[in-house]
């Protein structure tokens, strides 16, 4: 089942890249105490989301930061490494959370997993971006199959 406006995100541990190399961070480390913008991808460096979504959220870094934002996060089906690796590519620097959630509990967690088996892609999380309040779910933006619209940068700031 899908989370919901109002429900509490539910807790999962993550994985991210530091600069000792591969780190924990629970959920509960993640949004406790802060407004937080996490936005989920197919997989990183597949088309739309490395050509359009992870540079929409690095051009308005600062527009998001300006509205109150603390963390700004992007999640994906993948493991720790290459979520490292785009991010270095694409000059997300420390400004964005490159977050790993290699066996997808957090996105199914979520209720947010997608098939991608017929792609050979094996299970995915859906695109997709929320706003969390000290870890209670503010908004839900979640992409129709092939679009590219309500989980943007630009949606996202036109919402906070």
């Amino acid at each position: 089942m899908t989370i919901h406006v109002g429900e509490r995100i539910p807790a999962a541990t993550l994985k991210h890249m530091t600069k000792d190399g591969p780190a924990n961070i629970s959920t509960d480390e993640l949004f406790k105490g802060k407004t937080v913008v996490l936005f989920s991808v197919p997989g990183a460096f597949t088309p739309t989301c490395h050509a359009k979504h992870l540079p929409g959220f690095v051009q308005h870094v600062a527009d998001l930061k300006a509205k109150g934002v603390d963390t700004i996060a992007c999640l994906a089906v993948n493991d720790v490494f290459v979520m490292a690796a785009w991010g270095k590519a694409s000059a997300a620097g420390d400004d964005i959370l490159m977050l790993a959630d290699g066996n997808a509990e957090f996105t199914k967690a979520l209720g947010l997993e997608l098939d991608a088996t017929g792609f050979g892609m094996g299970i995915r999380g859906k695109r997709f971006a929320l706003v969390a309040k000290d870890g209670t779910l503010t908004h839900l933006n979640v992409e129709a199959g092939g679009e590219f619209r309500v989980s943007t940068a630009e949606y996202v700031l036109g919402q906070l």
